[in-house]
């Protein structure tokens, strides 16, 4: 008796231990993935400013080697094409205003799905759109990389 009454202050210390420990992880993991939100949030605002830019240097470095788009039209492009587009003024982005935008993050990946209105010039043509977009960021050797976007024309948003 005298043996598990000196066990039961240890038994609950561990138990308390563990608890402590168990919380401060788990709100670790709930700031880790804020701090990933944050992240992939400027990132996307930085690929939205590099695009009015025409800045491909961003693109160069932030695109991963196998980006793959998909335009409002249905075309797919690849890294090297929408870089050349930009380069070429076959492609120019004159607003691209963000409206909605939720982003999720599995691990070493996010997803941004948003809501947006752009205009500008494809192949020469004006254009202005509303837009639903889904970007896909994957984290490779400790960077983030935008591995996929897709786009989606809908009816005005402003109705």
């Amino acid at each position: 008796m005298k043996s598990m009454r000196s066990i039961a202050p240890a038994l609950v210390a561990v138990c308390l231990l563990v608890a402590a420990l168990a919380w401060a992880r788990s709100d670790y993991g709930h700031k880790k993935k804020e701090n990933v939100e944050q992240q992939i949030a400027a990132l996307s605002d930085q690929v939205t400013q590099a695009s009015l830019k025409g800045d491909t240097d961003f693109m160069e470095k932030y695109f991963a080697d196998d980006y793959t788009a998909i335009h409002n039209d249905g075309k797919l492009s690849t890294k090297a094409q929408e870089i050349e587009n930009f380069k070429s003024g076959a492609f120019k982005l004159e607003s691209d205003d963000l409206r909605e935008r939720k982003i999720r993050v599995y691990g070493d990946t996010a997803v941004v799905i948003g809501l947006a209105s752009a205009k500008g010039t494809l192949g020469g043509k004006p254009f202005s759109s509303d837009f639903r977009f889904t970007r896909i960021w994957v984290k490779q050797q400790g960077n983030w990389k935008s591995v996929a976007y897709q786009a989606t024309r809908v009816a005005s948003a402003s109705k």
